[in-house]
């Protein structure tokens, strides 16, 4: 069974710093495409970062320069890094594998449950 599951949200202020990990079983992460999604109450799901197979990264407008997508193939993981949280980060965050990386939500096959994101002094 192939299963994502997402780690590392939580509470912290502005200006912090968070790590958030999208673990794999039952598939190899290095073989597909690997988004990160959030979704804020009230709003659509949006991407946040992708890393495609090949390895190539890109980022939403908001999070570029902030966050950063990598892969640990070792431990079947990607990480998001993310930095100088704003309240407006305050989301569930999700990852989700496809074949390649795109916006469109349709476009990935597997999701994980979520990981809450909270920004808040």
């Amino acid at each position: 069974q192939l299963q994502l599951v997402e780690s590392g949200g939580g509470l912290v202020q502005p200006g912090g710093s968070l790590r958030l990990s999208c673990s794999a079983s039952g598939f190899i992460l290095d073989y597909r495409a690997i988004g990160w999604f959030r979704q804020a109450p009230g709003k659509e799901r949006e991407e946040v970062s992708c890393i495609s197979r090949g390895g190539e990264t890109n980022y939403a407008d908001s999070v570029k320069g902030r966050f950063t997508i990598s892969r640990d193939s070792a431990k079947n993981t990607v990480h998001l890094h993310m930095n100088s949280l704003k309240l407006e980060d305050t989301a569930v965050y999700y990852c989700a594998g496809g074949v390649w990386c795109s916006d469109y939500i349709h476009d990935y096959e597997d999701w994980g449950q979520g990981t809450q994101v909270t920004v808040s002094s």
